[in-house]
C-alpha cells in the first residue's frame, strides 16, 4: 500500500511533528509531576486513544471539515483548553494531597478517570487535528481504493510513536518527581507547578490562532 520510500518519508514526518513538544508532552509532563508515573503512564495510553479518534475522524473526512472551518476548530480548542486549565486549577487546589498519592493502593483506585482525562486533552489536540488533514491523504494512493482504511492504517503510524514518545517523557517526568515526593513540602510544590504548567498551556492554546 505504501512504498518504502514513503514510508520512510512518513516516519520522519511522523517522528518530527511528534517530537516538537505540544499540548500531549506539556500535559503529560504536567500529570507526572502532579501524580506519578503510573499516573503519568495511564495519561499517554488515554491521550494515544485521542489521538487515533482523531485519525479515524480525518479518514472519514470530520477533521477535513474542522481543518477548513474556523469556527469548527476554535469550538474544539477551546474546549481542550478549558479542560487544560480545570485539570490545572484541581492539581493546585489539591497539591498538598498528594502524600497519598504515594499509597500504591489509592493512586491505583481510578485509572479509568485518569485514562478519560488523557483521552479528552488528545481528541482536542489542535496540533494534530490541523496537521493529520493535511499529511495523510499525501500517503494513499486512490486507485487502490478504500481510502478511508488506507488513512486509517497509515494514519495508526503517529499515535504508535506518540505512545512510545510520551511515554519517555512520562518516565523522564515522573523520575524527577521521586526527588521530591521525598518530603510533602517539596511534593506540594511540584503538584502545584504541574498544575501551573497545565494552566498556562490551557490558557496560551486558548489565545493561540490558527496559521491558515
Amino acid at each position: 500500500m505504501v512504498s518504502t520510500t514513503h514510508l520512510v518519508a512518513l516516519l520522519l514526518t511522523a517522528f518530527i511533528f511528534i517530537v516538537v513538544p505540544g499540548p500531549s508532552v506539556l500535559f503529560t509532563v504536567g500529570r507526572a509531576l502532579s501524580i506519578g508515573r503510573r499516573g503519568a503512564l495511564l495519561t499517554v495510553l488515554g491521550n494515544t486513544l485521542g489521538v487515533f479518534v482523531q485519525v479515524i475522524a480525518v479518514a472519514v473526512g470530520v477533521g477535513a471539515l474542522v481543518e477548513s472551518s474556523v469556527l469548527a476548530f476554535t469550538v474544539l480548542k477551546l474546549a481542550g483548553a478549558a479542560y487544560l486549565i480545570y485539570l490545572g486549577v484541581q492539581a493546585v487546589r489539591h497539591r498538598k494531597a498528594l502524600g497519598g498519592l504515594l499509597d500504591e493502593h489509592k493512586a491505583a483506585a481510578r485509572p479509568h478517570r485518569i485514562i478519560s482525562d488523557g483521552f479528552v486533552v488528545g481528541i482536542t489536540n489542535p496540533k494534530s487535528i490541523v496537521f493529520l488533514p493535511a499529511v495523510l491523504p499525501q500517503f494513499v494512493d486512490p486507485g487502490l481504493g478504500h481510502v478511508p482504511l488506507q488513512m486509517m492504517i497509515v494514519g495508526a503510524v503517529f499515535p504508535l510513536i506518540a505512545l512510545v514518545s510520551d511515554s519517555a517523557w512520562a518516565l523522564a517526568a515522573g523520575t524527577a518527581r521521586a526527588w521530591f515526593a521525598r518530603s510533602p513540602r517539596r511534593l506540594a510544590l511540584i503538584g502545584g507547578a504541574g498544575g501551573f504548567v497545565m494552566i498556562g498551556f490551557g490558557l496560551n492554546l486558548a489565545i493561540t490562532g490558527r496559521r491558515d
